[in-house]
Parts: structure tokens; C-alpha cells; sequence
């Protein structure tokens, strides 16, 4: 029975098949029942009716046995072919149905969710390591800019003090301050000599 309900269900969504499947087959005795009890129904209650009308209607009653005949058929030949365990039929892929989101409801999908989850949560480390690694760039690059500005300061400040720390430079200064006792010696220097106590 669940074949019967997984197939009405599906052909029920199914537009370009259109196929009328009644209730389960009953029993051909219990069928020529019902026609003849319908017949005679018929009969009674149009009793006057002409030759021509009960032609039609016994051709119309032909063609609907003909045509029930050939649904019952279709459905015990779908009956024998199918089972329970084979896949069910997959569904044509089109846009409509990736944004309805009726794609994650296949069978492909739920075999293999746990990969689907792994690759995300792959994906959002990765992401977030880039941009954890593209700040640590910027500060880099931030920290070799003050790196680079310490540097040439340090340079600057090197090259005053050595400017300021040369001979001319110190006497130029000295002259300036004239209440300074310091200048520059006439006499060359001379060694003494201190005899060594013994």
C-alpha cells in the first residue's frame, strides 16, 4: 500500500503525465455487480428512452470500460516494476526548485549533510583566518611605516649631535660666552715626570 500512496503522490505533482488512478482493484464479480445494478437503475428510470439514446450510452459505457480497463492495466504493470526499495525518481534540476530550497530536501543531500556541514564549517575558518591574517598584514605594515620614521629620526638626531659635539663648533661657543674661563692653549703640552717613592 505505501507503493500506492508514493505513487498517487507523485504523479499528483506531475503536470505533463495525467493519469487517473482509482481505489484499488476490485474483485470482477463484484464489479459486473455494480454494472448490472447501475444498468438496471438506468434502465428503470429512462424506460422510455429511444433506441439511438441507449446506443449512445451503451457506446459511452464501452469506451469508459475500455478506458478503465486500460488505466487498471497501466497500474498493475507500474505495480509489478516498482518496489519499496527502489531510489525514488529524481526531480528535473531548474532554478525554481534550488531557490525554493526543494534541492535540500533530496536524498543526495540528506545522505551527505555531515559533509555539507564539515565544508562549511571549513569555509568559515577559512574565511575568518584571511581576514584574521589581513589584519596582522595591515598592523605590519602600520608598525614597518613607524619603524621606518624611528629610524630616520634617530638619523636626524644623530647627525645634530655630532654637529654640535666638533672642535670649531665648541670654541665657536665658548667665544660667544666671554665670562668662560675655557680656551684654547698657547704652549703645547709637556709631560712631568713624578719620581716614583720608594
Amino acid at each position: 500500500m505505501a507503493v500506492d500512496e508514493w505513487f498517487r503522490q507523485n504523479m499528483a505533482k506531475e503536470k505533463d503525465i495525467e493519469l487517473i488512478i482509482e481505489e484499488p482493484l476490485e474483485d470482477k464479480d463484484t464489479k459486473k455487480a455494480k454494472e448490472t445494478h447501475e444498468a438496471k437503475e438506468t434502465h428503470e428510470a429512462e424506460a422510455p428512452l429511444e433506441s439511438e439514446d441507449a446506443n449512445e450510452t451503451n457506446e459511452s459505457h464501452e469506451s469508459k470500460d475500455a478506458e478503465s480497463h486500460k488505466l487498471k492495466e497501466a497500474f498493475k504493470k507500474i505495480k509489478e516494476n516498482v518496489h519499496e526499495d527502489d531510489p525514488r525518481p529524481t526531480q528535473s534540476l531548474t532554478l525554481r526548485s534550488i531557490l525554493g530550497g526543494d534541492i535540500l530536501t533530496g536524498e543526495f543531500v540528506r545522505k551527505h549533510i555531515w559533509l555539507f556541514v564539515f565544508i562549511v564549517v571549513l569555509t568559515t575558518a577559512y574565511v575568518g583566518i584571511r581576514y584574521q591574517c589581513q589584519q596582522d598584514m595591515i598592523v605590519i605594515d602600520r608598525m614597518n611605516a613607524e619603524l621606518t620614521d624611528a629610524k630616520y629620526k634617530a638619523l636626524s638626531s644623530s647627525s645634530t649631535l655630532t654637529e654640535k659635539c666638533r672642535e670649531s663648533h665648541v670654541l665657536d661657543i665658548l667665544k660667544e660666552n666671554k665670562d668662560s674661563l675655557l680656551h684654547i692653549a698657547e704652549k703645547p703640552p709637556y709631560i712631568i715626570y713624578v719620581p716614583e717613592e720608594r
